[in-house]
This record gives C-alpha cells, structure tokens and sequence, in this order.
C-alpha cells in the first residue's frame, strides 16, 4: 500500500504512555457483540477465553516464545502514522458514498493506547485486540496488537495491518446506518447459540464492507500494490473463529463462533472487493454465508 507521505486523519487521539485508565465493568470477555463494544474482528477472543480457563497467559498462545516483545518507540511512530493515512483514506471513501446516498458521513476517531485505557463500553485491554466501541464511536487499538498480528498469527503486511483497521470502520458504518444497534436489539434476550449467529453475520458484514473500502483504495484512490489484496485475504484465514479456536484449544465448537470461519471471513471480503456494491454486503438475508 502506498501509504508515506500521504494525508494524516486528524481524528486520531494518542493516549499511549498514558498509564492505562482504571478497571471498568461492563466489557465481558468472548460474548462478542454483547460484551457492549461491537467487538471487531480481530478481537482474539477464541485464545483469550481458552487461554484464561487453562490458567495460561493469553500472550503466550499469540506468540509461542513467550509474550510479545513491544516494538521500538520508532516503530510504533510509523504504525501511528500508518493508521493515520488507512483512517484518512476510509474518510476519503466513505465520506464520497454517504454523499452519494445524499447522506453525510461522520468520521470515527481512532484512540491509540497502551496496555489498557477506558472506552465508552468499558475497558478496552490490548489482551483482546481492536475493537468498535458504539456508545462513544470510537476505534480502540494497542498497536502491539500489529506485532503480534504479523509474528503469533502469521500475517504480515501494511495491507494486513489495513484491513484491521478497515473492518473496525466498517462497525462504524454499521452503526451509521443502524445495523448496530438493530442487532443488539435483536439479540436480547436470545439463547446464546443463536445471539452468536447474529454476531457472525455482523462481523462478515464489516468484513465485506472492509473489501468496499479496499476496492475503492484501489480503484478511487489509487494506493493499492500488487499483493495487497492477498495479505488481507491471509489476516482472514487466521482469524476465523475456526482457526483461533484450533490453535488455542484444538479443537473448534461451531456454536461458539462469533465472528465467522476463516472461509467465511475471506470470502465475504472478497464479495465487498470483487463487487464494490455495498447491497451485496447483505449478509442478514444471505442463505449460506
């Protein structure tokens, strides 16, 4: 991705340094949607959860050697600057298809942090990666989150790194448009399995809507590379609900999924990539997803 250089969003807000904020109730590890954020897809709640109940710390899954070594202090200025360019270029395309629908566009801001901060649906903690908090429209990321993306997952790539960040955006636009809170509601009060499934559809939908803005980076803006594409499509293969659940637990439990296979996720960016129509982002009326 052609990315140095370029416009910077202003609605970046760096809290990193800051000490962490104080422990809050509300956010309920591996309850996906309804832990109260709109968790995101990368939100590696598969490993957590396993990783708590087995008394192992989380980060020694993520990363076999043992916990994650932080990045250098110049290196987490560039992811800074990095995300900086993926949010401007998501306002770019965003901005243009509200307007296109005669609607305006309000810009989500990204609350870069370290180790733990408080969020709008409680504690965002690095321990469960990014996530699309609803009730203050914010993006929450520790940007060791990237470090452990490309060394304990295995998918390396600026373009990778993008797609994070284009997936938890595309929960804003979801929001935006009233998907958000139409699940949630949904939700309530439903058997587990079934709240589950609600949330898969929710998370592919933002996955498909990560391939609009890509196809659009590519085709609008013109900031795409070859390859790309194809590390995008391998941060999907990694974490799907399947393959998390594998590597943390060996084995996988269907109805416990909340954010889809890895099939699945790829699948549904490349439908958003492929198409760049975003009435083929449908996954509620879907019939296999």
């Amino acid at each position: 991705m052609r990315w140095r250089n370029r416009r910077q969003s202003g609605n970046m807000i760096d809290r990193r340094g800051s000490g962490g904020g104080m422990r809050m109730g509300g956010l309920r590890m591996g309850s996906g949607m309804r832990r109260g954020g709109g968790a995101g897809a990368l939100v590696l709640v598969a490993i957590v959860v396993v990783a708590l109940i087995m008394g192992i710390d989380p980060m020694t899954i993520l990363d076999p050697q043992g916990a994650p070594r932080p990045v250098s202090t110049a290196g987490q200025d560039e992811l800074r600057d990095f995300a900086a360019v993926v949010l401007a270029d998501t306002e770019d395309v965003w901005e243009a298809r509200f307007q296109a629908q005669g609607r305006d566009y309000t810009p989500v801001p990204i609350v870069l942090y370290t180790a733990r901060t408080t969020s709008g649906c409680g504690l965002a903690d690095s321990a469960i990666g990014p996530f699309y908090c609803p009730q203050d429209r914010r993006i929450y990321l520790d940007l060791g989150f990237f470090d452990q993306l490309e060394r304990g997952l295995g998918a390396g790539g600026d373009f990778a790194r993008a797609y994070v960040i284009g997936h938890e955006v595309g929960h804003h636009v979801q929001n935006l448009m009233g998907v958000l809170g139409a699940v949630q509601q949904r939700q309530a009060g439903l058997p587990e399995s079934e709240a589950n499934a609600l949330s898969v559809r929710l998370e592919l939908q933002a996955d498909c809507l990560a391939g609009i803005w890509s196809h659009d980076a590519e085709q609008v803006l013109g900031v795409l590379e070859p390859g790309d594409i194809e590390e995008a499509l391998g941060a999907a293969s990694r974490i799907g609900d399947d393959a998390l659940q594998q590597r943390g637990q060996g084995h996988v439990v269907p109805d416990s999924f909340t954010h889809g296979t890895s099939a699945q996720r790829m699948r549904w960016f490349r439908r958003g990539y492929d198409s760049g129509d975003i009435t083929a982002c449908d996954s509620f009326v879907a019939e296999t997803l």
